[in-house]
């Protein structure tokens, strides 16, 4: 159980949803393209994730026009699976990749996606509201590796300490049955 609450993801830490200096999120955004799941490939540290493998991020669309977030990860401390849900929406307009995300109403937190494969959405690099919170996201475990080369670059160019980064364990074997 405190894992579940340390295990927020996307910015519970900051209840700030703008956008850090720099960092413009795309434009012609297709909310219907990025529904689904996807899989955390690198990200920078945070306590809420700290210790965590299979980190996933799956998004549905709500019936008011919100989206669920549903972020799922593995504890290996604790040899246990833990989840968040959380709700969705955009800052400005569902065409520009800006959201904010809340798992604690009032509370909200940037979602800033400024980098995407525009024609096939499969990968992703997201911000938070500062250049401490970066996900490197994909539609696969595994990101070709000259995609995520040029990301984390592009990342770079944009001030985040990339030298940081974790990558996500996705293929080491559960212990426990729990999905």
């Amino acid at each position: 159980m405190k894992k579940t609450v340390i295990f927020i993801t996307v910015l519970l830490i900051s209840a700030c949803s703008g956008k850090p200096e720099g960092i413009e999120p795309v434009s012609n955004f297709q909310l219907q393209k990025y529904l689904g799941t996807w899989y955390e490939v690198a990200r920078l540290d945070h306590s809420f994730e700290r210790g965590m493998s299979h980190v996933t991020a799956t998004y549905s669309l709500r019936d008011d026009g919100k989206v669920t977030v549903l972020n799922k990860g593995f504890s290996e401390q604790e040899q246990q699976w833990f989840e968040a849900e959380g709700i969705a929406q955009f800052v400005d307009s569902p065409d520009i990749g800006h959201l904010k995300v809340s798992f604690f109403r009032p509370f909200y937190g940037a979602y800033v996606v400024f980098a995407l494969d525009e024609q096939d959405y499969q990968y992703a690099l997201v911000a938070g509201p500062n250049r401490k919170y970066l996900w490197l996201l994909a539609r696969t475990p595994d990101l070709a590796h000259q995609v995520k080369s040029d990301l984390v670059h592009e990342a770079k160019d944009l001030g985040y300490d990339v030298d940081a980064l974790i990558y996500v364990d996705h293929h080491s074997e559960v212990i426990t049955s729990q999905e």
